[in-house]
């Protein structure tokens, strides 16, 4: 479905959530059942975003984009 974009892998962990803030980097939040953990950033490689594009963490660690259909 996606292109991927990212050279860096990214491991994860339980309980975050992983997305690509408007800076360009992988964040980590954690989900609501994760009391004890606080928002990160994640790895050192900056996304270059697009308009028109999700971009998104694969399963595999790596960072994916994929064209939105009505962008």
């Amino acid at each position: 479905m996606g292109k991927k974009i990212g050279t860096e892998k990214i491991k994860r962990e339980n309980g975050y959530l992983y997305y690509i803030g408007k800076d360009g980097y992988v964040w980590a939040a954690p989900m609501k059942h994760n009391k004890s953990g606080r928002k990160k950033k994640i790895g050192g490689e900056k996304i270059s975003k697009e308009s028109g594009y999700m971009y998104y963490l694969g399963k595999d660690g790596y960072v994916y984009s994929a064209k939105l259909k009505n962008a």
